[in-house]
């Protein structure tokens, strides 16, 4: 017989994965209240609590997008592109985006005095720019709602596979405003989408929803509840909305531990996934690198800090003498055009053929919470390798001198996330080598940051998937609003006396 769980006690045992347990903390015994609800991390033992507030507001707006999703199947192409055009137009609009940034501005003051990071959550001309022209990218691109994608033929009759909406997409992503623009994508594919933004950029998140989102589904005729923000700036109600069994897919952007556990939260749900979590991008000069273009891939990979941003570059020992003064000129170049200074992490092999002025100095290292006095330089054991460095103005990067090409994808394939790998080679035969080698989605012959759904494919990104826990099937690591839907089969039959 099933009870509800209206109280936990401290030292309560609770059941992880059918044979381990976890104890209830006082802390968590105390908190929870009836109408909660505990959601345990079968992989990690985590107890996650989700107040009865948090799951209502989640659940409220789940609702929302499954009663839109219905609707939007009545509901014309040219009023979906309409949309898109609407909101554009709204962000465009000094009059209307002039709170939105009143409203960004005061999120990014409250995220400094916290010392919390603000490279993605400035909303900038640039990023206005960017979500203005990807709005118009999903405006232009034609419907995916049924399309034809084979036709057999038979003998009076044939079969055909069309795409249709896969439903309601939960989306949770950190302090990125631009984000807005990248989820509405799912609406050209008949889509419904609910998200939860980090807390940094929640302010931000409401005004754009109600000077420029909400408006533009009215004009445009489409449901309101097709574009839904979780209003809440607790992570709990990012939990409750993965553990919904209504989504049909659930996308996590973010920190790799939070993003893991979003996962876990999803899977145990029964809900499929799309996880974009830990980054850090690799970069291996070749025997045969041209050191000009070595040096322009990495100050081109370090402009600022993202998913694709370098992180670790590893240089072949034969040519460490001639790349490795060229790499530290990139690093501190990168650096010089923010304004700041490099850090280096200095891993097996490399700290001998440093430039003199790297080991034993010390420098200003800008990061989210202030100014710091750090090494220039610091040893890094191997095992580290696998650190993605969050760095905020002073570019961070790891340095590796290898025996070889061979032997720095050997590290690449043990200790990367497994997202971005670059070669810079004028060897043809070596570039082929690697790229059937290397373990990642993403590979490439420059510089890293050319990983993106929009620079790369002209169309905005819900996230990028890695392969760190497997690779995908039958998809990109690419995820866009367009690549959101499932496949139908059609019978369409001629004979009437057709039959088995």
């Amino acid at each position: 017989m099933i009870e509800r769980l209206d109280a936990l006690e401290p030292g309560q045992a609770i059941v992880v994965g059918g044979d381990r347990v976890v104890r209830v903390g006082p802390e968590l015994a105390a908190a929870f209240a009836p109408g909660d609800r505990l959601l345990v991390v079968d992989t990690t033992g985590d107890l996650l609590h989700v107040p009865h507030a948090d799951a209502l507001v989640a659940g409220d707006a789940v609702a929302d997008a499954v009663a839109a999703f219905e609707a939007l199947r009545a509901v014309d192409d040219a009023a979906v592109t309409a949309f898109f055009e609407a909101f554009a137009a709204g962000l465009a609009d000094d009059a209307v985006f002039a709170p939105i940034a009143a409203a960004n501005a005061t999120d990014v003051a409250d995220a400094r005095v916290r010392g919390r990071s603000t490279t993605r959550l400035v909303l900038d001309a640039k990023m206005r720019a960017g979500m203005v022209a990807g709005l118009r990218v999903w405006r232009d691109l034609p419907s995916t709602r049924g399309r034809v994608l084979e036709t057999v033929e038979h003998a009076g009759w044939r079969v055909e596979q069309s795409t249709a909406g896969l439903g309601v997409v939960g989306f949770v992503f950190e302090g990125r405003p631009n984000v807005f623009a990248d989820a509405c994508g799912v609406l050209r594919g008949g889509n419904t989408v609910v998200f939860r933004i980090g807390s940094d950029a929640l302010g931000t998140a409401r005004a754009i929803v109600t000077h420029a989102l909400e408006p533009a589904l009215r004009a445009a005729g489409v449901p309101v509840g097709a574009v839904r923000l979780v209003d809440s700036a607790s992570r709990a109600s990012g939990w409750a909305l993965f553990s919904d069994r209504r989504l049909a897919l659930a996308v996590a952007r973010g920190s790799g531990d939070a993003v893991a556990q979003l996962g876990a939260v999803a899977r145990q749900a029964g809900v499929p996934v799309s996880l974009h979590g830990t980054g850090g991008a690799w970069l291996v000069a070749g025997a045969a690198a041209d050191p000009a273009r070595f040096a322009a891939a990495v100050r081109h990979s370090l402009d600022r800090k993202v998913c694709n941003t370098l992180n670790v570059c590893c240089v072949p020992a034969a040519r460490a003498a001639e790349l490795v003064p060229q790499f530290c000129a990139a690093l501190e170049h990168a650096a010089a055009a923010r304004g700041a200074a490099p850090k280096l992490h200095v891993g097996p092999g490399a700290a001998s053929h440093l430039p003199a002025g790297w080991l034993g100095v010390t420098g200003t290292v800008r990061r989210a919470d202030g100014e710091h006095r750090e090494a220039r330089a610091e040893p890094i054991e191997e095992a580290e390798l696998g650190r993605e460095w969050e760095w905020e103005d002073s570019p961070e990067v790891t340095l590796v001198v290898t025996a070889d090409t061979d032997a720095a994808i050997t590290l690449c394939n043990r200790y990367s996330p497994r997202l971005v790998a670059c070669v810079v080679t004028e060897d043809p035969a070596e570039e082929e080598r690697f790229v059937q080698a290397v373990d990642t989605p993403f590979v490439g012959n420059g510089f890293t940051r050319w990983v993106d759904g929009q620079f790369a494919l002209g169309r905005p990104e819900l996230g990028l998937s890695n392969w760190e826990t497997g690779r995908l099937l039958a998809r990109s690591a690419v995820l866009s609003g367009d690549s959101v839907f499932t496949v139908r089969t059609r019978a369409r039959q001629v004979d009437p006396d057709l039959h088995r």
